[in-house]
Protein backbone atom coordinates (compact mmCIF):
# COMPACT_ATOMS: atom_id res chain seq x y z
CA UNK A 1 0.00 0.00 0.00
CA UNK A 2 3.04 2.29 0.38
CA UNK A 3 4.01 2.26 -2.93
CA UNK A 4 0.37 3.20 -4.19
CA UNK A 5 0.72 6.38 -2.29
CA UNK A 6 3.60 7.66 -3.22
CA UNK A 7 2.87 7.12 -7.03
CA UNK A 8 -0.67 8.95 -6.09
CA UNK A 9 1.37 11.41 -4.63
CA UNK A 10 3.86 11.85 -7.52
CA UNK A 11 0.85 12.01 -9.49
CA UNK A 12 -0.79 14.97 -7.91
CA UNK A 13 2.07 16.38 -7.36
CA UNK A 14 3.30 16.92 -10.65
CA UNK A 15 -0.43 17.92 -11.64
CA UNK A 16 -0.63 20.41 -9.32
CA UNK A 17 2.96 21.90 -10.47
CA UNK A 18 1.43 21.93 -13.81
CA UNK A 19 -1.38 23.44 -12.94
CA UNK A 20 0.48 26.50 -11.34
CA UNK A 21 2.88 26.98 -14.31
CA UNK A 22 -0.51 27.25 -16.82
CA UNK A 23 -2.33 29.95 -14.41
CA UNK A 24 1.61 31.46 -14.59
CA UNK A 25 1.54 31.32 -18.08
CA UNK A 26 -1.95 32.63 -18.22
CA UNK A 27 -0.84 35.58 -15.92
CA UNK A 28 2.38 36.44 -17.59
CA UNK A 29 1.45 36.32 -21.70
CA UNK A 30 3.12 38.04 -23.82
CA UNK A 31 1.29 41.43 -24.76
CA UNK A 32 2.71 44.20 -27.56
CA UNK A 33 3.03 47.18 -28.47
CA UNK A 34 3.01 49.60 -31.79
CA UNK A 35 6.48 51.04 -31.15
CA UNK A 36 7.88 54.16 -33.64
CA UNK A 37 10.91 53.22 -34.98
CA UNK A 38 13.31 56.21 -34.21
CA UNK A 39 15.36 55.83 -37.05
CA UNK A 40 12.84 56.31 -40.10
CA UNK A 41 9.04 56.33 -40.14
CA UNK A 42 8.43 52.56 -39.77
CA UNK A 43 6.73 50.97 -36.88
CA UNK A 44 7.41 47.70 -35.09
CA UNK A 45 5.23 45.56 -32.26
CA UNK A 46 7.88 45.66 -28.98
CA UNK A 47 6.59 42.66 -26.62
CA UNK A 48 7.48 42.51 -23.13
CA UNK A 49 8.56 38.88 -22.04
CA UNK A 50 8.19 34.95 -23.25
CA UNK A 51 7.86 33.47 -19.76
CA UNK A 52 4.87 32.28 -20.72
CA UNK A 53 6.06 30.53 -23.16
CA UNK A 54 8.93 28.77 -20.86
CA UNK A 55 5.61 28.32 -18.34
CA UNK A 56 3.29 26.68 -20.56
CA UNK A 57 6.36 24.16 -21.81
CA UNK A 58 7.13 23.24 -18.14
CA UNK A 59 3.41 22.28 -17.35
CA UNK A 60 3.21 20.25 -20.91
CA UNK A 61 6.19 18.23 -19.89
CA UNK A 62 5.17 17.88 -15.87
CA UNK A 63 1.67 16.62 -17.53
CA UNK A 64 3.19 14.38 -20.04
CA UNK A 65 5.44 12.97 -17.38
CA UNK A 66 3.07 12.39 -14.61
CA UNK A 67 0.76 10.39 -17.62
CA UNK A 68 4.23 8.73 -17.92
CA UNK A 69 3.95 7.45 -14.25
CA UNK A 70 0.25 6.65 -14.31
CA UNK A 71 0.69 4.31 -17.56
CA UNK A 72 3.89 2.75 -16.17
CA UNK A 73 1.90 2.02 -12.89
CA UNK A 74 -1.08 0.68 -14.65
CA UNK A 75 0.99 -0.61 -17.34
CA UNK A 76 -2.23 0.31 -19.38
CA UNK A 77 -2.82 2.17 -21.96
CA UNK A 78 -6.68 1.53 -22.07
CA UNK A 79 -8.97 4.07 -22.55
CA UNK A 80 -11.63 2.01 -21.10
CA UNK A 81 -11.53 3.01 -16.67
CA UNK A 82 -9.74 6.28 -17.38
CA UNK A 83 -11.23 7.78 -20.23
CA UNK A 84 -12.03 11.64 -18.79
CA UNK A 85 -8.38 11.52 -17.51
CA UNK A 86 -7.26 10.25 -20.82
CA UNK A 87 -9.19 13.29 -22.66
CA UNK A 88 -8.40 16.16 -20.41
CA UNK A 89 -4.97 14.72 -20.63
CA UNK A 90 -4.75 15.80 -24.44
CA UNK A 91 -6.91 18.52 -24.15
CA UNK A 92 -4.35 20.47 -21.57
CA UNK A 93 -1.72 19.20 -23.75
CA UNK A 94 -3.38 20.39 -26.41
CA UNK A 95 -3.70 24.06 -25.33
CA UNK A 96 -0.35 23.96 -23.79
CA UNK A 97 1.09 23.38 -26.86
CA UNK A 98 -0.69 25.65 -29.01
CA UNK A 99 -0.47 28.51 -26.63
CA UNK A 100 3.29 27.57 -26.18
CA UNK A 101 3.60 28.43 -30.09
CA UNK A 102 1.18 30.98 -30.68
CA UNK A 103 3.09 32.89 -27.39
CA UNK A 104 5.90 32.49 -28.97
CA UNK A 105 5.31 34.04 -32.12
CA UNK A 106 6.22 37.25 -32.96
CA UNK A 107 5.93 39.90 -35.31
CA UNK A 108 8.13 42.75 -34.54
CA UNK A 109 10.54 42.77 -37.24
CA UNK A 110 7.43 43.26 -39.33
CA UNK A 111 7.68 47.19 -40.26
CA UNK A 112 4.90 49.30 -41.69
CA UNK A 113 5.54 52.46 -42.72
CA UNK A 114 3.29 55.05 -41.12
CA UNK A 115 1.80 52.50 -38.81
CA UNK A 116 -1.50 53.23 -38.96
CA UNK A 117 -2.41 49.13 -39.57
CA UNK A 118 0.11 47.10 -37.69
CA UNK A 119 -1.05 44.12 -35.78
CA UNK A 120 0.78 42.76 -33.08
CA UNK A 121 -0.20 39.02 -33.03
CA UNK A 122 -0.62 38.12 -28.95
CA UNK A 123 -2.26 34.91 -27.40
CA UNK A 124 -5.88 35.17 -26.58
CA UNK A 125 -7.06 35.39 -23.07
CA UNK A 126 -8.08 31.99 -21.78
CA UNK A 127 -6.08 29.55 -23.76
CA UNK A 128 -3.84 28.24 -20.68
CA UNK A 129 -6.10 29.13 -18.40
CA UNK A 130 -8.30 25.83 -20.15
CA UNK A 131 -5.18 24.41 -19.98
CA UNK A 132 -4.92 24.76 -16.06
CA UNK A 133 -8.94 24.05 -16.03
CA UNK A 134 -8.37 20.35 -17.99
CA UNK A 135 -4.90 19.90 -15.97
CA UNK A 136 -6.99 19.65 -12.75
CA UNK A 137 -9.90 17.13 -14.43
CA UNK A 138 -6.64 15.02 -15.73
CA UNK A 139 -5.44 14.86 -12.06
CA UNK A 140 -8.84 14.06 -10.97
CA UNK A 141 -9.49 10.82 -13.99
CA UNK A 142 -5.67 10.02 -13.41
CA UNK A 143 -6.27 9.62 -9.46
CA UNK A 144 -9.14 7.73 -10.41
CA UNK A 145 -7.95 5.36 -12.59
CA UNK A 146 -4.84 4.92 -10.88
CA UNK A 147 -7.13 3.80 -7.67
CA UNK A 148 -9.35 2.05 -9.47
CA UNK A 149 -6.78 -0.44 -11.36
CA UNK A 150 -4.78 -0.61 -7.98
CA UNK A 151 -7.61 -1.87 -6.25
CA UNK A 152 -8.60 -4.40 -8.56
CA UNK A 153 -5.02 -5.71 -9.13
CA UNK A 154 -4.57 -5.69 -5.30
CA UNK A 155 -7.50 -7.59 -4.45
CA UNK A 156 -9.05 -4.52 -3.24
CA UNK A 157 -12.42 -5.30 -4.21
CA UNK A 158 -14.17 -8.61 -3.25
CA UNK A 159 -12.54 -11.15 -5.88
CA UNK A 160 -15.09 -14.48 -6.51
CA UNK A 161 -13.76 -17.70 -5.26
CA UNK A 162 -14.64 -21.18 -5.58
CA UNK A 163 -17.71 -20.04 -7.19
CA UNK A 164 -19.78 -21.13 -10.11
CA UNK A 165 -20.81 -25.15 -10.94
CA UNK A 166 -19.09 -27.34 -8.39
CA UNK A 167 -18.21 -30.73 -8.62
CA UNK A 168 -21.16 -32.62 -6.73
CA UNK A 169 -22.34 -36.37 -6.43
CA UNK A 170 -25.22 -37.35 -8.49
CA UNK A 171 -28.74 -38.03 -7.26
CA UNK A 172 -29.31 -41.21 -9.68
CA UNK A 173 -29.09 -44.77 -7.64
CA UNK A 174 -25.35 -46.29 -7.65
CA UNK A 175 -24.42 -48.00 -11.45
CA UNK A 176 -21.56 -50.36 -11.82
CA UNK A 177 -19.10 -49.18 -13.87
CA UNK A 178 -17.54 -50.92 -16.79
CA UNK A 179 -13.93 -51.81 -16.88
CA UNK A 180 -12.78 -50.83 -20.12
CA UNK A 181 -9.14 -52.67 -19.82
CA UNK A 182 -9.87 -55.65 -18.99
CA UNK A 183 -12.38 -57.22 -22.05
CA UNK A 184 -12.43 -61.13 -22.50
CA UNK A 185 -13.87 -62.95 -25.59
CA UNK A 186 -15.86 -65.88 -25.58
Amino acid sequence: MAASIAILAIIIALHLIAFVFAVGAERRRSTAEVVPDQYDERTFCKYDSDASTLYGVAALLLLLVSHLVVNGATKCLCFGKGLVGRVSFLGAESCLIAGSVRNAYHTKYRGVFGGAHLSCATLRKGVFAAAAALTLLSMIGSVLCYWIHSKADTGGWQRHQNEGIGMASSEFPHQPQHQTGDVRKP
